[in-house]
């Protein structure tokens, strides 16, 4: 039986999603965005995925987060963005805010990873033919690289928007005073860096230890939160210990040693005090992130539940002096 056509929400600029201005740009992006890391690729069902990424555009967001390894395996999360592309959102191109990246191994030799032009053009080449696009509208860097010369890695990065292959190029994981020179560079050469992206969260605040969020404060760059939720520490699953289908257990990115009986606690303290405020542990790690200055958090889900409660936060006030002081009290 043939699936009925996919028609988005004729009020999906209406359903409370807010939209941030991207530092000094024209640039608007929605303060929750969709990240297709891990659960997108080709061993999540094809449907599951295009259910959440219909259920994200009909509900305000535009922008997808995508890299040129994310899966598994590695491509098919693209893959997978350039099947819905082609079969429901090609018709809605223009709407839509679609960023990719490079930087970490791809394919097997020494192009296939880090900063060369080559590496990073060749990549893009690759992304481009999985996602079924002309363009994309933000091209990261994804990983510094020592061994390249800076100029090189950036000169790729203004001639692939000189090339029409991506809009607007971001910076990506960079330590502070590369990304400083840059930010530089890039402005020198008339291809502005639009954002930044990197962790920040209630557990791993060390971009505003490094001094980076005062960068890009000063530099009016946007900034791009991703992993706002600590691969899910930050919500409610393992507040009773460790869910046998969870990453944790499965050994899938996240290790078991870092939920310590300390940090467990402060969770426990943080989910309390959340749920007095009518917010969940996820919606009070989010609004915290997005209070910090963050333009827009990315997050990663697995079940369409998870999506609508972090949509849902975009819905929330903001938190207050008073609140943020709370929560730094509980987490420090």
């Amino acid at each position: 039986m043939t699936e009925p056509a996919y028609t988005p929400a004729a009020d999906r600029y209406g359903s409370g999603m807010p939209f941030r201005r991207c530092g000094c740009s024209g640039i608007l992006l929605p303060a929750v965005s969709l990240g297709l890391w891990k659960n997108f690729g080709a061993e999540t069902p094809y449907a599951d995925s295009r259910a959440m990424v219909h259920y994200a555009f009909d509900h305000g967001i535009t922008h997808y987060d995508l890299a040129n390894n994310y899966g598994p395996p590695p491509g098919s999360a693209e893959t997978t963005m350039g099947r819905i592309v082609e079969e429901s959102l090609r018709p809605y191109r223009d709407e839509l805010f679609i960023a990719t990246k490079a930087g970490y191994e791809m394919w097997p030799g020494p192009y296939g990873n880090w900063g060369s032009r080559k590496s990073l053009t060749a990549s893009l080449d690759q992304s481009l033919c999985r996602m079924k696009l002309d363009y994309v509208d933000l091209f990261y860097t994804h990983r510094y690289d020592p061994e390249t010369p800076i100029e090189e890695t950036l000169q790729a990065l203004v001639d692939i928007v000189r090339s029409g292959k991506a809009l607007y190029v971001g910076i990506s994981r960079w330590p502070t005073e590369a990304t400083r020179m840059a930010f530089n560079y890039l402005r020198e050469h008339d291809t502005p860096c639009l954002a930044y992206q990197g962790r920040l969260n209630l557990i791993d605040r060390s971009m505003q230890q490094s001094g980076l969020t005062d960068l890009l404060r000063k530099e009016d760059v946007g900034f791009v939160s991703f992993s706002p939720l600590a691969q899910g520490l930050l919500t409610d699953r393992y507040l009773a210990g460790v869910p046998e289908d969870s990453r944790m257990a499965l050994n899938a990115s996240l290790r078991r040693d870092v939920l310590t009986h300390e940090l467990t606690d402060r969770l426990k303290r943080l989910n309390n005090f959340a749920r007095e405020a009518g917010r969940t542990l996820a919606q009070t790690a989010l609004g915290w992130v997005l209070a910090e200055g963050a333009t827009s958090v990315i997050v990663g889900v697995s079940r369409l539940k998870q999506l609508k409660e972090d949509i849902a936060t975009a819905q929330l006030p903001s938190l207050t002096s008073d609140e943020l002081e709370a929560i730094r009290k509980i987490m420090d």
